[in-house]
């Protein structure tokens, strides 16, 4: 693992197509670009609108923070959409991410994954925040393990996994574990957050039933920290 790059530009760069037939797209989304429209003139530049470009009629299943990179599936019909979305419902596709947070992650028993349990709510006086809440927070659980800490950073690079899929899941319980993103603008410390120039967080694999031919398939695309 090298350490963070915290000259690294800033930016939406291009969108990369690593898989297209007639049911799906697989694209790399780059850190700070929208999948979606967001609202005024200067948001409507989105991994969506590009596809579309290029994919006339390409429907979102899933979304991943702007500042997030990684693995995006998108839809080439509705009826593929449909099945893909209740495929995201039952939790059938799988997903991984990589990144690097702040201090020494270990799991007890280090050739193992550890969960992270905590019940996640909004923020409603700090929308689109979300807040660790034990009386009002659903139920959301990630899976982690540690891949490398480097002393000379005091980082760790990590691998996760989300079992479900809350708004801003992964970055919420790393933070509330005392280990956030290095470059998270929400949620880590303002010395963990301006250590690296972009969010170091990662949309790295995702494994699926093909909606198409029924058949598993899965992609990876290795984190570029």
């Amino acid at each position: 693992m090298r350490p963070p790059d915290a000259s690294a530009a800033v930016g939406a760069g291009p969108v990369q197509c690593l898989y297209a037939d007639d049911d799906l797209l697989v694209l790399a989304k780059p850190p700070g670009l929208l999948c979606v429209p967001g609202r005024g003139p200067d948001k409507q530049d989105c991994l969506s609108a590009r596809a579309q470009q290029r994919w006339p009629g390409a429907l979102v299943v899933h979304r991943l923070d702007q500042a997030t990179s990684g693995l995006v599936l998108m839809a080439r019909t509705p009826e593929v959409q449909r099945r893909l979305g209740r495929a995201f419902e039952l939790r059938t596709v799988h997903k991984r991410y990589h990144a690097i947070v702040s201090g020494r992650m270990a799991a007890p028993d280090a050739s193992t994954w550890a969960d992270i349990d905590l019940p996640i709510a909004a923020d409603w006086e700090r929308r689109p925040l979300r807040v660790i809440d034990p009386g009002h927070g659903k139920p959301s659980l990630t899976r982690w393990r540690a891949l490398a800490y480097d002393p000379a950073t005091h980082t760790t690079h990590i691998e996760l996994e989300p079992v479900t899929g809350r708004t801003h899941q992964l970055r919420v319980h790393l933070a509330a574990v005392g280990h956030a993103i290095l470059g998270d603008a929400l949620y880590a410390d303002s010395a963990t957050r301006t250590r690296a120039s972009r969010l170091l967080l990662h949309a790295a694999w995702l494994a699926f039933e093909h909606p198409g031919t029924g058949l598993p398939v899965e992609f990876a695309l290795p984190a570029p920290f």
